[in-house]
């Protein structure tokens, strides 16, 4: 759901698009946020690396890590670069320009003054994404706005704001209501009753709506790069939150509410929800939750040796590099589907179904999901599954995970999708048109054979 992506260029595809571990190609490597790294108005940058098969290491750069198409941040600086006292002036001040017009203290100041002012004198600027109070409103004369807000669209901002559809940058697509309704029942059916939603505006929105009812005890505090919900929520509710850089925009005071929300007093235990933007390079992402994850232990008394509980939200064609990183995550069936996204929603068959899953590192067996909609429990497996996922006999496992009920390749000796078949050139299953490559498996970054991109020793991993 939240904003912000530094280049992915599909780390994996559905039906057989290759990533960056396609032998023969070069491309960027992640070193990860160095110390000493210059900022842009995204927060610090990333450091990057050319690879390119069998050759040495390309010259290390400096590149903006919320966005991959440079005509949103242009930010670009190699490693060994002196940068003169001039250009490192004009920087700071260029970043400063590019900070949003009000203070997340300012924007709850007029949020305040907003709600006070009759319906007929409360307007939003659809242009600026704001909300106007009367002194405002010559400013803006020219501009298309939506008049009468009324306290029930002041609860739902997501649905007031536009959505920041570019894919390259933001891709913030929204969860469709059935999706949002399942994971807070879920939430609160395994006990949680604090939320640290991160990039997921929506989930946020609906626990906040309910937060008046009496019966009604869980909380949430969102962290998102999308400073427009500053107007909306408390700094106890939001924090400006780059996720792929673990950048608080407000500094320590946004860091220490963060800790504070991550505090399980009172036994109110704690669980992590995040839907990032699927482009976003899956190295920076979990660098930054295992900082947000080490965050939350710090603040644990008891239970040195568990982890924060987690649900990301990705599709599961990044199951192995989420998996990499999260060795004790698990894939559950569960299809997410989105209100804006005109292939990821609910009700669609065969290769048209959402390839959205949660990600978890809870016992998979707890995560209960719904017999109406044709899941069901596998005993075997001690999981939900969906209803095409048929359990193989000789894998001994669930084996699908786009939906669809996969085969079995005594060649291959795994499961594959029901469109592929066995390639005696290749020697493994693929697409009936693909073209054979049929080369030596190395290593493209160092050339060497024996190991992938994702496990070579050149590259570290955090």
């Amino acid at each position: 759901e939240g904003g912000g992506n530094m280049a992915a260029s599909g780390e994996g595809a559905p039906e057989g698009l290759c990533g960056p571990e396609r032998q023969g190609a070069g491309g960027l490597a992640l070193l990860g946020l160095a110390p000493s790294a210059p900022s842009c108005p995204h927060g610090p940058a990333l450091l990057f690396v050319k690879t390119s098969q069998g050759k040495e290491e390309g010259r290390r750069f400096y590149a903006c890590s919320a966005c991959r198409d440079r005509k949103d941040c242009n930010f670009f600086q190699w490693e060994d670069e002196k940068v003169s006292e001039t250009r490192l002036a004009a920087r700071e001040e260029y970043n400063r320009n590019h900070q949003p017009p009000f203070t997340h203290r300012q924007n709850v100041e007029r949020y305040k003054n907003f709600v006070l002012l009759p319906l007929s004198k409360r307007r939003f600027c659809q242009q600026c994404q704001r909300l106007l109070l009367p002194a405002e409103w010559e400013k803006h004369s020219d501009h298309q706005f939506l008049c009468d807000i009324s306290t029930a669209q002041l609860k739902s901002p997501s649905q007031l704001l536009y959505p920041l559809e570019n894919k390259k940058t933001n891709a913030q697509y929204l969860f469709a209501g059935r999706s949002c309704q399942f994971l807070l029942d879920l939430i609160i059916d395994l006990g949680f009753r604090r939320v640290l939603s991160v990039g997921t505006p929506r989930l946020h929105e609906m626990i906040q709506s309910k937060a008046s009812q009496e019966d009604f005890r869980v909380r949430s505090l969102l962290l998102d790069i999308d400073f427009r919900y500053s107007q909306f929520y408390t700094e106890d509710e939001f924090c400006h939150y780059n996720m792929f850089n673990h950048y608080f925009f407000g500094g320590e005071a946004a860091r220490e509410t963060c800790r504070k929300f991550l505090y399980q007093g009172s036994g109110e235990r704690v669980i992590m929800v995040t839907d990032p933007p699927f482009g976003g390079l899956v190295e920076a992402l979990a660098s930054s939750f295992k900082k947000l994850m080490a965050m939350w232990k710090e603040t644990e008394k008891e239970g040195h040796n568990l982890e924060m509980p987690v649900f990301w939200i990705f599709p599961y064609f990044f199951e192995s590099r989420i998996l990499e990183f999260f060795p004790s995550f698990s894939m559950m069936d569960y299809q997410v589907d989105y209100d804006n996204h005109a292939l990821y929603k609910h009700g669609k068959t065969g290769r048209r179904q959402s390839p959205v899953r949660i990600f978890t590192n809870l016992t998979p067996s707890m995560i209960v999901l719904p017999v109406e909609e044709g899941y069901r429990f596998c005993a075997v497996c001690q999981r939900y599954v969906s209803s095409g996922n048929q359990h193989c006999e000789i894998c001994n496992s669930c084996t699908s995970k786009d939906g669809r009920r996969w085969k079995h390749c005594v060649l291959c000796k795994k499961c594959v999708k029901p469109s592929w078949f066995h390639c005696n050139n290749c020697n493994c299953c693929a697409l009936q048109n693909h073209t054979c490559e049929k080369t030596d498996a190395v290593c493209f970054v160092c050339g060497k054979a024996g190991h992938k991109r994702s496990t070579c020793p050149s590259l570290s991993h955090t």
